[in-house]
């Protein structure tokens, strides 16, 4: 993964944070939609989305090693 110096300025770091934390709402919403689903087509649909964003999140943790996963849940120190 090829990271440049701008993507870990502060102020890059608060909007990861941010959009990790949107991407944790929409894999939520997400997977209440799958619950509810009943075609396999759809469900896999799902599964697919939820596993994009997944990767997307871990991307972004990788980016910002240093900070503690109470952050990332939405906990501040």
């Amino acid at each position: 993964m090829d990271i440049k110096k701008e993507d870990r300025s502060e102020e890059s770091k608060k909007s990861h944070i941010v959009y990790y934390k949107s991407l944790s709402k929409i894999i939520s919403n997400i997977q209440k939609e799958k619950e509810e689903e009943e075609e396999q087509v759809i469900k896999e649909h799902l599964d697919n989305r939820i596993n994009a964003m997944e990767e997307d999140r871990k991307r972004i943790k990788e980016m910002f090693p240093e900070i503690e996963e109470e952050e990332w849940n939405g906990n501040p120190n």
